[in-house]
Order: C-alpha cells, then sequence, then structure tokens
C-alpha cells in the first residue's frame, strides 16, 4: 500500500462543510446517505493526486438537488495508468449517479441524472462576453454522464435493453446522451476494479477488495469496516451472494467450454430446436440455401 500527502476530513460543499472525521461516523446507521457518503469518499482518494478531482453531493439548484459524484479533468496531477472498468471513456466533466444495493436504478433516476448534465453543463459554461447576451454552452463532448450500480436493473433492463460493453459495463441512450451504465456486482474481480468491489455486495468480491484495495489516504482504510459492518447489519451477504454466486459458477463452467465442445454434447435435433426457420436461414449464406433447395429439387 502506498501512502501518500494526509487527506483534510473536511470537505467542503458549497456553502456547507462535511466533517467525515473517522470517529463521528456513525455505524448505528445503514441509511441511503451513509452509502452514498462512503461510496463518494472512495472515489475521493482514488483518483487523490491524480489529474481528475472529485466533488461531492454537487448543489444544482437553489431546491438543493444534489448529484451524487463528479469527476472533473484537471491540467495538474498524475494520469491514471489503468482506470477501474467502465470508466476508461472519461470526459474533463463526468456525472455519476450512484445506487447502493438498497436502490434500484430506475428510469427517473436517468431522468434526474440528465437534469442535472442540463444544469451543470449551464454552471460551468462561461458568461458572454459584450456584446453578446447569450452563454455559449462548453461542448457537449466535454461531459460522459455514468449510472453507477450495485444491482442489475432489470425492471429499466426489459423496457430499455443495454447494450453491453463488456463484463458489467452497459450503455444506453438516453435523451440527447448515451449513459455508461456500470453494475458494480457484475464487475470482474481485478485490481483494477477494487474501487467498485467494496460496494459490489458480493463477499467473495468485497473480501479481495479489503486485501487488496491501495488507498491513497492510510486512514480512510477504516471505510472498510464500515462498509462490512453496513452488510452484516442488513444481512445482504447471506441472501445476494448466493444468486451472485449460482450465476457466476454457471458463467464459469460455461466459459471452460469451446461452442464446439458445447454442441458436441447435444445431439443435433436439440441444437437445431433452440433456433427458429428463420434464425437458421438468417444464419446461411445464400449461396447454400439455393444449393441445398437445389439438391431437393433434383431428388423429387
Amino acid at each position: 500500500m502506498v501512502a501518500r500527502h494526509e487527506m483534510a476530513l473536511t470537505l467542503c460543499v458549497g456553502t456547507r462543510k462535511i466533517d467525515i472525521g473517522l470517529n463521528k461516523m456513525t455505524n448505528k446507521t445503514t441509511n441511503k446517505t451513509d452509502w452514498h457518503r462512503l461510496f463518494g469518499i472512495t472515489l475521493i482518494d482514488y483518483f487523490r493526486d491524480s489529474n481528475y478531482r472529485v466533488e461531492l453531493e454537487k448543489d444544482l439548484s437553489l431546491q438543493q438537488q444534489y448529484l451524487d459524484v463528479i469527476i472533473i479533468e484537471q491540467a495538474q496531477g498524475q494520469k491514471l495508468d489503468e482506470l477501474p472498468d467502465g470508466l476508461d471513456n472519461l470526459r474533463q466533466h463526468n456525472l455519476l449517479s450512484y445506487k447502493s444495493h438498497q436502490e434500484a436504478l430506475d428510469t427517473w433516476a436517468l431522468d434526474e441524472l440528465l437534469g442535472h448534465y442540463v444544469n451543470y453543463r449551464k454552471q460551468e459554461s462561461p458568461p458572454p462576453k459584450p456584446p453578446k447576451k447569450k452563454k455559449t454552452l462548453l461542448p457537449e463532448t466535454d461531459f460522459q454522464l455514468y449510472a453507477v450500480s450495485t444491482r442489475y436493473p432489470h425492471k429499466l433492463a426489459k423496457e430499455y435493453p443495454l447494450e453491453t460493453i463488456q463484463d458489467g459495463v452497459y450503455k444506453l441512450p438516453w435523451g440527447s446522451k448515451v449513459v455508461r451504465v456500470i453494475v458494480l456486482s457484475r464487475i470482474p474481480k481485478t485490481q483494477k476494479n477494487t474501487v467498485w468491489q467494496l460496494f459490489s455486495s458480493v463477499l467473495e468480491k468485497f473480501e479481495f477488495a479489503k486485501n487488496h484495495h491501495d488507498w491513497r489516504n492510510p486512514k480512510l482504510s477504516s471505510i472498510i469496516n464500515q462498509l462490512y459492518e453496513h452488510y452484516c447489519a442488513e444481512g445482504v451477504f447471506m441472501s445476494y451472494t448466493i444468486e451472485d454466486y449460482l450465476r457466476e459458477t454457471e458463467q464459469r463452467v460455461l466459459n471452460s467450454f469451446t461452442l464446439e465442445e458445447i454442441v458436441k454434447k447435444r445431439s443435433r435435433e436439440e441444437v437445431v430446436k433452440a433456433f427458429t426457420s428463420q434464425e437458421v436461414l438468417k444464419s446461411l449464406p445464400i449461396e447454400v440455401i439455393e444449393e441445398y433447395l437445389s439438391k431437393v429439387k433434383q431428388k423429387q
């Protein structure tokens, strides 16, 4: 674990100060605020001393509607050699909406994220220079939207299919933007993904991250204890990981065989029944179909 400069334990958010002194964080509550705060602080630590800075609970309106996390590119700071899965397309301004295992990523959450993007883009764009009266907005390409969810959003995906980019990472067109959806429970268990695994609600992955995550500020490593106590208090590991374990075990077994090996273990009839006639015909070159029909006609 590499120790870096000590991190201040008070974060300035808008006009407020949030004390994150570790001795003041209670383990008796496991509400939404705790999960979002711990998630944000972990990302602050992950991007520490890099060329990105992280802001929490960004106030985007007079009604105090807070965006969970913003990751902003900086001119200074060390570039990260490797980013967690899903963050490979970071832009200058990156807006993250986070849903813990207690919440579902749904259409309303995505609508809110898009609304936050509109407000934030207006706020960050420079004021008009005289004699112009209309503000020129920062380029749309400077912004990227992320919906980070612990659980796979099954209900959302039924209505709006998610396009898979890689395991646990998907894209979903939403309004004028394409949202990058990151499902923490489905992200592969690797060293670069430990920042995700801490919030995956999967015991095996959490244990891996607990032992391998590289905290920039060693004092924040006690967050792991709070996360573990939250998980245990809510009984997450007992119920959640059984489903995950069965799914991942099935996937590992399937991945251990080639397609040819799987097909050989089934009869020709079983393989054919798995597809409709239309699907089979679509997969064949027209020349093959014509040749087959020609042979059938000759036999008749």
